[in-house]
């Protein structure tokens, strides 16, 4: 009897030794995850089949590859640098040699509190190496701009403060203050890697010409998008769109005949790492 109560009590004592182990073993509080890097570097590569800024065509319905280097920091500020092949400057006899854009820009961007809303603040500018040629205005351009945003949508506004904008003189005049105003939205659709994109934008050019002069106009594109979650792919991102625009087709159109601003789709294929 006192060894079978001896042995009862042992027992006891080694399940409730395990249970009280058990439970401070669940109690135990999971690692807490790293706080993210104050600095961010990525890179980004894309090739897509024509190349259109602002509803108008760069590269004479020509592809294009493109890529960057940008620079996030934990504060807010961001830097960045951007290229691509464009051929406008020559089909249009502006440069005789000049076949690269290449962007620097720069900001501050945070939320508001802890909501999904946020603002940015930022300067960019292009730079259009090459030979221009006699009597031709610089084309490159600098810009500042602000924007507001929630989430997938935002609204952002530019305005050129260089002596004028990507070198149109519609008036013969500087075209210093520029406005170019920027309504876009990305969409995902759940869990599935799509997104829909949509745009609106709006540019006010100052000292604006008329009739077959004028360079004006609203711009529009909308697409989809998807970026692929797992695999060999992961992160490569497809996708496609259609752009259109009202502008004038008399100012936009090149020596080479080539409309500019026609409305056209455009598929690419880019990748950030």
């Amino acid at each position: 009897m006192q060894a079978s109560a001896r042995f009862k009590q042992s027992l006891l004592a080694v399940t409730l030794g395990t249970l009280a182990t058990g439970t401070a073993v669940a109690q135990t509080p999971a690692p807490a995850a790293p706080p993210p890097p104050d600095n961010v570097v990525t890179a980004n590569v894309g090739i897509f089949s024509e190349y259109i800024f602002r509803g108008i065509s760069q590269t004479g319905g020509k592809p294009a590859v493109q890529g960057g280097f940008d620079w996030a920091h934990s504060s807010g500020f961001y830097a960045g640098t951007w290229a691509s092949n464009v051929s406008w400057l020559e089909d249009f006899g502006l440069y005789s040699r000049s076949s690269v854009e290449w962007d620097f820009y720069g900001g501050y961007k945070a939320n508001f509190g802890d909501t999904d809303f946020f603002w940015d603040v930022g300067t960019i500018y292009y730079y259009y190496p090459g030979s221009r040629n006699p009597g031709v205005v610089n084309a490159d351009t600098w810009e500042v701009y602000g924007a507001l945003g929630w989430k997938w949508i935002s609204v952002k506004g530019s305005w050129a403060v260089s002596d004028n904008y990507f070198g149109i003189q519609p008036n013969g005049q500087k075209t210093d203050g520029t406005v170019y105003i920027d309504l876009t939205g990305t969409f995902p659709i759940g869990e599935t890697g799509f997104s829909l994109v949509g745009h609106v934008g709006y540019l006010d050019v100052s000292k604006d010409g008329s009739g077959n002069a004028e360079a004006s106009y609203t711009d529009w594109k909308a697409g989809v998008a998807y970026v692929v979650p797992e695999g060999v792919l992961k992160g490569v991102e497809f996708g496609a769109y259609y752009s259109g625009n009202n502008a004038t087709s008399a100012f936009y159109t090149d020596l080479t005949g080539y409309d500019t601003s026609k409305d056209r789709g455009v598929v690419y294929v880019k990748k950030t790492f």
